[in-house]
């Protein structure tokens, strides 16, 4: 992740769910609160590559499209020109360690207290439970409105 971003760094995980959309919008609040910038982190992985049971799976990931559709998502989100302050990464690995990586000499780290796992009724996610215990910085966990 670029590391010459100017006044406080913010970065936010963006899964396509709700809360990670909350998260973006918290993000973006806070950055323009404190003169920051954010950084969008959308992870993708394939199955088989973390201790995943299945075999291994060989498919394309076109990710010039992945790019594309996580810059229209975030428009969508939070307008033309809120998402045109928002830089944004599309990486491949495991989303905790990614967002980890991303995360480092940043002053905040936001996540939605759950992604798009079939775990409807649980309170937080993996991701955001793995990230609060080892980020090396302040991490806020949004939670999204009611549906």
């Amino acid at each position: 992740m670029d590391k010459d971003a100017s006044g406080p760094k913010v970065v936010v995980g963006v899964d396509g769910s709700e809360s990670s959309y909350a998260a973006l919008r918290w993000a973006v609040r806070y950055a323009g609160l404190v003169g920051g910038t954010v950084d969008a982190v959308s992870v993708w992985e394939l199955p088989g590559r973390y201790g995943w049971s299945a075999p291994a799976v060989d498919m394309d990931v076109d990710e010039e499209e992945a790019r594309r559709r996580m810059r229209q998502e975030l428009t969508d989100v939070l307008g033309t020109d809120a998402a045109e302050s928002v830089r944004t990464h599309v990486v491949h690995g495991n989303p905790a360690d990614v967002l980890l990586r991303a995360a480092e000499g940043a002053e905040v780290l936001v996540v939605g207290s759950r992604g798009r796992g079939g775990f409807a009724r649980v309170l937080l996610g993996s991701v955001g439970q793995h990230v609060a215990q080892h980020a090396g910085c302040p991490v806020v966990i949004v939670r999204s409105g009611p549906s």
